[in-house]
């Protein structure tokens, strides 16, 4: 995760809070990961981006569903990528780390394409369907980012930062298992069913 990721300056939500915890000089940016915490914290701040990108995101989402419980995972799922967000933050005031200015060039990819599915499907169980695939793609990537950045902490012996990392890490296992069953239980076999009914 994250080697493709574009420097961009990120839009914080309290920009002095986090001031003095971002890296910005030109000699920073470039430097390469040479040790697995300078890694740790590239992939911390790949994921951070990813987060920021997602609370934009979800709202979309959640109004395009027309399933009022699709609708409504999405929106719960919003506040927990806020508290989300919150974990990182309590990381690096702890461990006084600076994240990287960094923009997750793989959650970019994913939240264009829940956009086009917005834009491209028709209001229905088929966007739905469509929506459903999409959030599970997101879920999929932050289950791997999140696995590898606990794996990251524990070799490092950052003991809380781990543990606030398995707390984000079930919180997105969780979201998973609940699209993947809105999906058997409801929305795919009313997706099968358009164009069918006479």
């Amino acid at each position: 995760m994250g080697f493709a990721a574009q420097v961009q300056p990120l839009a914080f939500e309290n920009p002095i809070a986090h001031a003095n915890r971002i890296t910005n000089s030109p000699r920073e940016l470039a430097m390469t990961q040479k040790t697995l915490k300078d890694l740790f914290i590239h992939e911390l701040s790949d994921v951070y981006s990813a987060e920021k990108q997602l609370t934009r995101a979800l709202p979309k989402m959640a109004r395009a569903a027309t399933n009022p419980a699709l609708a409504e995972a999405f929106t719960q799922h919003l506040e927990e990528t806020r508290g989300q967000i919150e974990r990182i933050d309590k990381i690096i005031e702890s461990a006084d780390f600076r994240l990287k200015r960094v923009k997750c060039a793989a959650m970019e990819g994913l939240v264009e394409e829940g956009k086009d599915v917005i834009e491209d499907v028709e209001e229905g169980p088929v966007r739905d369907a469509a929506l459903i695939a999409a959030g599970q793609k997101v879920e999929h990537y932050e289950i791997a980012s999140y696995g590898t950045l606990c794996t990251f902490a524990k070799q490092l012996g950052l003991t809380e930062a781990m543990t606030l990392l398995k707390e984000t890490l079930a919180e997105e296992k969780a979201t998973d298992e609940k699209l993947g069953l809105l999906a058997l239980q409801q929305t795919n076999a009313d997706a099968a069913r358009v164009g069918k009914e006479k």
